[in-house]
């Protein structure tokens, strides 16, 4: 049986958030050189430090809009501060979509974004793209070629303003990295 949070709203302490640290440790992906934990979650819990719990206390949230949060977030064990699902991270303002063309950064995508503009002179139009970094929680593991659906958040680091909210699989063949599409 597991415990579901009580108040989903901002980071405060709940009585339902209860933990023993020795399961936490084995909880939560350890792969940093700081202590890896969810600021939701308390851990030092003294009336439970005798006692073993099955599963730790996970916080996640819905980010609304209609985006469903994904089965890793609600399972997983990574901790990221930025993903809108488990992180201190809302979404508002605009929800762009695009085309993924480099995975090289940590838990940062690259998208490219295809529109045409208009040029009055020769009464056509003429193809152009934009690209935008976009950061990317351990919920999703988007390929080359994937199209992202990305929602704005608050500044994250020096060009990042948007956060990952869907990945649709893709449906090029080849390189997609110059492919033009609209979406």
């Amino acid at each position: 049986k597991v415990e579901e949070p009580k108040a989903r709203s901002h980071f405060g302490s709940s009585s339902s958030f209860r933990v023993s640290s020795a399961e936490h440790l084995a909880a939560m992906d350890q792969n940093e050189k700081a202590f890896q934990k969810q600021d939701a979650v308390f851990i030092g819990s003294k009336r439970l430090l005798g006692k073993k719990s099955k599963r730790a206390m996970r916080y996640f949230r819905n980010v609304g809009l209609g985006f469903p949060t994904p089965k890793e977030a609600k399972e997983g064990n990574f901790v990221d501060k930025k993903c809108p699902f488990t992180g201190n991270v809302s979404i508002r303002g605009a929800i762009l979509k695009g085309m993924v063309i480099s995975t090289k950064m940590k838990r940062t995508i690259v998208i490219r974004r295809n529109y045409l503009h208009y040029i009055k002179k020769f009464n056509r139009f003429e193809k152009r793209h934009s690209n935008l970094a976009v950061h990317c929680s351990p919920a999703f593991e988007p390929k080359e070629g994937d199209i992202v659906t990305a929602g704005q958040c608050r500044p994250l680091a020096k060009t990042v303003r948007f956060n990952v909210l869907k990945v649709d699989k893709n449906q090029i063949f080849g390189s997609a990295r110059k492919q033009f599409a609209l979406f």
